[in-house]
């Protein structure tokens, strides 16, 4: 699904579209396949359900995992396009994936915290 495209990224191509819900999101088992493949680091006990992080056009996106997305599609909210796609969506994009220490940073910069594990 994405190959190694600099020292910070993988590069896929997705269907990408719009919908209503508040996250992006891709299907559930794509990402804990990713999620497992790119971001496992062998110390034990990984968690599969951080969100993986997604450029698209000009904006970064955390994507968690939902079983209502078709597979090979990345769902992004309505109202979280960014400028230089809207207009274009749905189509087919090139999406950057960020690696395991560019989405650390990424999300620890967009104020995610990430859920305990109780």
């Amino acid at each position: 699904m994405f190959e190694r495209f600099s020292s910070g990224y993988y590069l896929g191509r997705l269907y990408v579209q719009p919908r209503g819900e508040s996250e992006a999101a891709i299907r559930r088992d794509d990402h804990e396949r990713v999620n497992e493949q790119l971001y496992a680091t062998g110390a034990g006990v990984e968690r599969l359900d951080n969100p993986l992080v997604m450029k698209v056009g000009t904006r970064h996106y955390p994507v968690v995992g939902d079983d209502d997305v078709p597979r090979g599609t990345l769902t992004l909210p309505r109202d979280a396009v960014p400028g230089d796609l809207e207009g274009r969506l749905p189509a087919r994009h090139e999406v950057l994936l960020a690696n395991a220490e560019r989405a650390e940073d990424m999300l620890q910069y967009t104020g995610w915290e990430g859920e305990s594990s109780a």
